[in-house]
């Protein structure tokens, strides 16, 4: 291995400003819902802190621990990723909110599928580094990946999660293609894909029966249904709207008083909107894209294809789930609950981020140092 470069700045820079923003927006965002139903106003700021020093801790020792060690617990993570998707659909799991998504031990919930985000790409990467030339075969280099696909799909889909599942499928797709496989390969599946997806949309919109399709329904026009199903967005666009230059102020949003259901979650961009202003919200957007840059930086100058796909896929989710998320908030697309990276609440969510920041700073170590 090359000697050692200092761990790229800017990602820690990055990183430490988006988790402390989510901390502040966190509390500011949860403290009325808090105080009436936890009767702790308190009650998310206290564990949002707690799993932000996980997470610190979980980064540390990802950005020291040597990247291409993961290879050796490729097949386990994926194994357990697996065994937790079908475990979380079994009695084990624990439905909120018409989701069957976590798994409780203790006052401990896991979600599985951040957890099959981490090892999809950690396996994925490692499957494609050993196949090598093979990738640039359909049956015997893209064909398996897309079984992967299918099953990571099926088995997120059915918690339901149709965004985690689109993410993860993203996710392995973008490694396979930066892994090698053949253009008219990666064209013919991105089509079917578009295909399939909005094939399944005209299905759900068809039909009208089912919460996707009141969804869909409620993108294409919120006000028609304002008080059910367009009740969300119209409350999101009303805190975006009512932010202005700069915002209301810190603590000062309207919106969060229960009139925006859970806003220290999937909503929490359209609470920072509403509090600090267009200039608060492109703050946002400009440290997510200084971290997209060092890492796609990151990719294109790593030592060897192992790492090069790591990056590719810990920045394709980053960029993947900050696309939605800002999408969702600003009515751009069907609602859909996807948290904002190192900003909405949620232990599992923040805990994975900053792991995968953690590998993505190990690499930076490896780069050419002339190049960064």
């Amino acid at each position: 291995m090359k000697k050692k470069a200092p761990y790229d700045s800017m990602i820690i820079l990055t990183v430490a400003g988006l988790v402390s923003i989510g901390i502040i927006m966190v509390f500011s965002s949860s403290f009325s819902h808090a105080l009436v139903n936890r009767n702790d106003g308190y009650h998310f700021l206290k564990r949002m802190l707690m799993w932000a020093l996980v997470g610190t801790a979980a980064m540390g020792f990802c950005a020291r621990f040597p990247y291409w060690k993961w290879e050796r617990y490729a097949n386990p993570l994926f194994f357990a990723s697996i065994g937790l998707l079908i475990a979380v659909l079994t009695p084990l799991g624990t439905e909120l909110n018409h989701a069957q998504r976590w798994i409780y031990i203790g006052p401990i919930s896991i979600m599985p599928s951040e957890i099959a985000k981490f090892a999809a790409i950690v396996y994925i990467s490692t499957s494609i580094t050993r196949k090598k030339e093979k990738i640039k075969s359909f049956t015997h280099g893209v064909l398996p990946y897309l079984l992967i696909i299918g099953l990571y799909f099926i088995l997120i889909y059915l918690q339901p999660d149709f965004s985690t599942a689109f993410v993860v499928a993203v996710i392995i797709m973008s490694m396979v293609f930066v892994g090698g496989m053949k253009l008219w390969h990666f064209i013919g599946l991105s089509l079917a894909g578009i295909g399939a997806i909005a094939s399944m949309i005209t299905y759900f919109f068809v039909t009208g029966k089912t919460y996707k399709a009141q969804r869909i329904i409620a993108f294409l026009d919120p006000w028609a249904d304002p008080t059910d199903t367009g009740f969300q967005v119209i409350q999101s666009l009303l805190a975006l709207g009512s932010g202005g230059l700069f915002g209301r102020g810190l603590g000062r949003s309207v919106q969060k008083h229960f009139y925006l259901p859970e806003p220290q979650n999937d909503f929490i961009f359209a609470i920072i909107g509403e509090e600090l202003g267009f200039i608060g919200s492109v703050t946002i957007l400009l440290l997510f894209l200084i971290l997209i840059w060092r890492g796609i930086r990151i990719a294109i100058n790593a030592p060897d294809m192992l790492s090069c796909l790591m990056a590719t896929g810990i920045i394709c989710m980053i960029t993947v789930q900050v696309l939605i998320n800002i999408a969702v908030a600003t009515s751009s697309m069907p609602v859909t609950g996807m948290p904002l990276p190192f900003i909405s609440y949620g232990g599992n969510t923040l805990v994975i981020f900053m792991a995968i920041a953690g590998i993505l700073l190990n690499v930076s170590r490896y780069i050419n140092p002339v190049r960064r």
